[in-house]
């Protein structure tokens, strides 16, 4: 059986590419996004590069981090893309 072959972005190539190190899993993940969210709103240092490699490596918690910040973003009253950014500049 043949399967249509589908090339890969740029992105995406980089994104299987990436250390895996230091691993986290997503309930690990879920337990931190919370204050990781916070960090990326409040502009301050965000630290937390576990974290960030799991968020860019699985899509499942790299939008409920997406959601967050846009949600504390509102809750404060500030626009989310400058958040949304330093989000996704990892």
């Amino acid at each position: 059986m043949n399967f249509p072959q589908r090339k890969l972005s740029p992105d995406q190539a980089h994104r299987l590419t990436l250390e895996a190190e230091p691993w986290l899993s997503c309930d690990d993940c879920f337990d931190q996004i919370d204050l990781f969210a916070e960090r990326v709103v409040s502009g301050g240092f965000i630290g937390m590069p576990a974290l960030r490699a799991h968020l860019i490596g699985c899509s499942a918690c790299g939008e409920e981090a997406r959601s967050l910040v846009q949600l504390l973003a509102a809750d404060d009253g500030v626009d989310p893309a400058p958040s949304l950014r330093r989000l996704s500049d990892g």
